[in-house]
C-alpha cells in the first residue's frame, strides 16, 4: 500500500475555492511579515493608503476600507500609538474627528508599500510566464460577472491577458 502524504490529500481533494483561500492566507501572512518591520499589518496599511490622499473621517475610512467603525477605531488607535496618524476635532462638526497621516506615517507607508517582497516569497516556485498566467487567471476569477468578461482576451476590456506591458504596476497596500 502506498503512503498518502498531506500534499497528496491537498492535490487530490482540495476544491479550487479552498486552494484559493489557502493561497490568500499565505500571501496575507507574508504581507503581514513584510509590514511588521514598520509595525503595520494588512488592516492598518490600507488606512495609510487612503490617508496619503488627504485627511478623512473615521466613518469615511471605515467605508473606504470596508470595515465597521468599531474595527476602524481599533486600527486607528494602533496607528495613533505608533505615531502614524493624528486625530483632531473637526472644526465644522465637533462630534467628528479628522484623521490625518503624520510625517512618520508617510515615511512608513512609502517604505512599506511595495508588495513584491511578500509576493516573491509566495510565488518563488513559478517562473515569469507562470506568474503572468496566474495573474491573468486571477483577474478573470475576481472580475464581476456583469463587467463584460470575454469582450477581450483576459476578460478586461482593452487589456490582453498575456500582454505583460498591459499589466498594471503594483498598487500600494495590495499584495
Amino acid at each position: 500500500m502506498t503512503d498518502v502524504t498531506q500534499q497528496d490529500l491537498v492535490d487530490d481533494h482540495w476544491p479550487v475555492g479552498r486552494l484559493l483561500s489557502a493561497a490568500a492566507r499565505r500571501i496575507e501572512r507574508e504581507w503581514n511579515a513584510h509590514l511588521a518591520a514598520w509595525d503595520l499589518n494588512h488592516a492598518s496599511h490600507p488606512v495609510l493608503v487612503h490617508l496619503a490622499a488627504g485627511p478623512m473621517s473615521q466613518r469615511g475610512l471605515a467605508e473606504a476600507c470596508g470595515v465597521t467603525e468599531q474595527t476602524m477605531s481599533r486600527v486607528l488607535a494602533r496607528l495613533e500609538r505608533t505615531g502614524y496618524v493624528s486625530r483632531r476635532p473637526d472644526p465644522a462638526d465637533r462630534r467628528r474627528h479628522v484623521i490625518a497621516i503624520t510625517d512618520a506615517g508617510t515615511q512608513a507607508f512609502v517604505a512599506s508599500a511595495d508588495p513584491r517582497p511578500a509576493q516573491d516569497r509566495v510565488l518563488a516556485a513559478l517562473d515569469a510566464r507562470q506568474r503572468e498566467e496566474l495573474r491573468a487567471l486571477l483577474l478573470l476569477v475576481v472580475q464581476p460577472e456583469d463587467s463584460g468578461a470575454g469582450s477581450r482576451p483576459g476578460g478586461r476590456p482593452g487589456v490582453a491577458a498575456a500582454d505583460p506591458a498591459a499589466e498594471e504596476p503594483p498598487r500600494a497596500g495590495v499584495a
